[in-house]
């Protein structure tokens, strides 16, 4: 249905598109470390990886983005290792070819912050199924990732600085997208958590495009759950005894 009205619709969908671009404020990334160590324990090395909401647009400062509170929750009881690689704009073939230039490192956990570019570029669902998987194979391949943790494409229906019906179209392929995801996740090492951040106004950032610290704060605790559960899983399953 949001394919056939995305055709009936289209003079006005690219006026709306074009007035969201001419209108839109323009955030910084913020300042603030992008790798670095903390904490005492055992082990953990920590990539994040995506877009601007990974890179932690919407706030002033790292440590208040989705990186920095996730490494703080991360950390108690661990040597944590983590490195940001993030860039506003980047879809999942941008965020593959950043990586690939990175020199040879290990990870243990991979968290990607993708979609929202490849919605508004209307990748198709086969290609964005294709580079995913090509993505997470680099992470495994290249970097050793036993856990990646994909966080599910937001719903951009509820985005405040979207209009109808753009927001609606944008939305639908959205959860088009996030189903695609979902699918990867039957692989094994590979997590999808679903985008649950509550539809509430307060927690958009000025742009109403981007989250709030607050935001993040909820995201990131979702994505710091998932990757304790995630890890243990798949620590225990790599030590159980030989019969």
């Amino acid at each position: 249905m949001d394919r056939l009205l995305r055709i009936i619709l289209l003079p006005l969908l690219l006026v709306q598109a074009v007035n969201v671009r001419r209108k839109a404020l323009r955030l910084p990334e913020p300042a603030g470390p992008r790798f670095g160590q903390l904490g005492q324990g055992e082990p953990l090395r920590l990539l994040i990886a995506g877009d601007s909401s990974a890179a932690g647009v919407g706030v002033s400062r790292q440590e208040d983005a989705l990186s920095g509170q996730l490494v703080n929750l991360l950390a108690p009881g661990r040597h944590l290792t983590w490195r940001l690689e993030a860039s506003n704009g980047h879809r999942t073939a941008d965020t593959r070819a950043r990586l690939l230039a990175l020199p040879p490192q290990q990870f243990d956990v991979a968290v990607l912050a993708l979609g929202v570019n490849d919605v508004t570029r209307l990748s198709s669902a086969r290609r964005f199924h294709m580079e995913q998987s090509a993505l997470i194979a680099l992470l495994q391949d290249r970097f050793g990732v036993e856990l990646v943790v994909m966080s599910g494409v937001p719903p951009m229906a509820q985005f405040p600085a979207l209009p109808s019906p753009l927001a609606w179209i944008l939305g639908r392929h959205a959860a088009r997208l996030d189903r695609v995801l979902a699918r990867l996740a039957t692989q094994s090492g590979v997590v999808h958590l679903p985008f649950e951040i509550p539809a509430d106004p307060d927690l958009a950032a000025q742009d109403g495009y981007h989250p709030s610290a607050q935001a993040y704060a909820l995201w990131a605790a979702a994505l710091a759950n998932s990757v304790r559960q995630g890890h243990l899983q798949h620590s225990s399953a790599t030590h159980l005894p030989h019969q």
